[in-house]
């Protein structure tokens, strides 16, 4: 079983629950545990603010998300200058922002960044699904 939602965005914070909303009913209709959906509705939506907030010159990014078995793969592009995630300075323990990279790494199962030749950047997040007990998911897993 493989589902694929596509989307170009407007570099806008009101683009961000849009993404979030289509995947998060993809993976409720497919019956994934509610933890698993809301760690990647949290690590989809840091992802797009980082965008968002860090992203220029364009006006617009990219987001997929596929689902293929009981794997939930999410890409994230934007056509800004790019970054190292390891030269990210930690925050502050009483900061209240800054913690994006952080929490993505905590709750993804597996996290790349990748700085694109033509001044871009994405990032690809993984996580394993787990299924409700007799959820439609569980049943189209290749097996």
């Amino acid at each position: 079983m493989e589902a694929t939602i596509a989307l170009r965005l407007p570099r806008d914070a009101a683009s961000v629950p849009l993404i979030r909303q289509m995947l998060d009913g993809t993976l409720r209709s497919l019956g994934v545990e509610p933890q698993v959906r809301e760690d990647i509705e949290l690590m989809l939506t840091e992802a797009c603010a980082n965008v968002v907030k860090h992203a220029t010159p364009s006006d617009d990014y990219t987001v997929s998300a596929c689902v293929r078995d009981d794997l939930c793969t999410i890409k994230v592009v934007d056509t800004g200058g790019g970054f190292d995630p390891h030269r990210v300075i930690e925050p502050d323990p009483e900061a209240e922002h800054g913690r994006g990279l952080q929490i993505m790494r905590a709750l993804a199962d597996d996290i790349r960044f990748t700085n694109i030749r033509e001044n871009g950047a994405m990032v690809c997040l993984e996580k394993r699904l787990r299924f409700a007990p007799g959820a439609a998911g569980q049943h189209l897993i290749a097996g």
